[in-house]
C-alpha cells in the first residue's frame, strides 16, 4: 500500500500521537515528561490486513513532572516560557484499533533549551537555568531536603540522589532554586542522625524514590535564610 498523508488534526492521527507520546514517556528513565505541543507531520502506511503504521514528527515541550512519576502527559503542567525545554520526537508506531494494539517500533527525541540571551531580552529578572552539578546547588538540595526529612511522616530518612535542574536569581540576596531526586535510606526516623549522607540507601527493590522542588533565599537585609521544599514520593520502581 502507498504512503498516505492524512491531516494532522485527523482523529486517528491525534490518537496515534497521544499513544506514541505515552509510550515514549514510559520508556524514558531520566528527565521530564514530554507534553505534545503540536503534530508537525505525519505519514500513514496502511497494512495489508488491518491497522496502520504511522510515521510521526511531534513537537514537544518538557513539563514539571519527572518521568519517574509515571504520570500521563496530559496531566502534567507545561513550564513557563522562560524555563521551557523544546524538542522534537520522531516516532514510528503501529496501531490496530480493532485488536486494541499500539506498538511503538522506534523513536528519537532531540531537545534544546531557550538561549539565555533570549530569556534576558524578554525577562531580565527571570532566573536562568544553570549547571545542576555545581556544588552550590547540591548544597541547596541538601538544605531543602533537611526540611522535608524533619517534617515528613516517612519511616526512613531520604538522601539527595542528584540535582536535575537548577537556577539562581538575585532577590533580596542570592536565591537558589533546585529540582532534585531523593532516595530512601536505611536510617530510621526514630533515630537522631547527625549526617544523612552517611546513611546507606535501601536496595532498589525496596527503596522509595522521590522528586523535590526546593529553594534557599538568602536575605542580605534580614541576615536570614528562607528554605522551602515540596516533594512527591514514588513507590519502588
Amino acid at each position: 500500500a502507498a504512503l498516505l498523508s492524512p491531516s494532522c488534526d485527523d482523529t486517528a492521527v491525534e490518537k496515534a500521537a497521544d499513544l506514541a507520546l505515552r509510550q515514549i514517556n514510559a520508556d524514558r528513565k531520566e528527565g521530564y515528561i514530554f507534553r505534545l505541543y503540536r503534530i508537525f507531520s505525519v505519514q500513514e502506511h496502511p497494512q495489508e490486513i488491518t491497522g496502520s503504521v504511522f510515521y510521526l514528527i511531534l513537537d514537544v515541550v518538557d513539563t514539571e513532572c519527572h518521568v519517574l512519576s509515571k504520570k500521563l502527559w496530559k496531566n502534567c503542567a507545561a513550564r513557563s516560557a522562560h524555563t521551557t525545554v523544546y524538542g522534537q520526537c520522531k516516532a514510528i508506531i503501529y496501531i490496530n484499533q480493532a485488536r486494541n494494539i499500539a506498538h511503538l517500533n522506534a523513536y528519537e527525541c532531540i531537545l534544546q533549551r531557550v538561549p539565555p540571551r533570549y530569556i534576558w531580552s524578554l525577562c531580565p529578572d527571570c532566573p536562568v537555568d544553570d549547571c545542576p552539578t555545581e556544588p552550590k546547588y547540591f548544597e541547596t538540595a541538601v538544605q531543602s531536603l533537611a526540611k522535608f526529612n524533619e517534617k515528613s511522616e516517612q519511616t526512613h530518612y531520604f538522601s539527595v540522589l542528584n540535582v536535575t535542574r537548577a537556577s539562581m536569581q538575585w532577590v533580596v540576596g542570592p536565591a537558589y532554586f533546585v529540582e532534585f531526586l531523593i532516595q530512601e535510606t536505611s536510617c530510621s526516623k526514630n533515630d537522631t542522625i547527625a549526617d544523612i549522607s552517611e546513611c546507606k540507601p535501601l536496595s532498589s527493590e525496596l527503596a522509595q524514590i522521590g522528586f523535590c522542588k526546593g529553594s534557599v533565599v538568602n536575605s542580605d537585609l534580614e541576615h536570614e535564610q528562607f528554605v522551602r521544599t515540596s516533594c512527591e514520593i514514588y513507590s519502588p520502581q
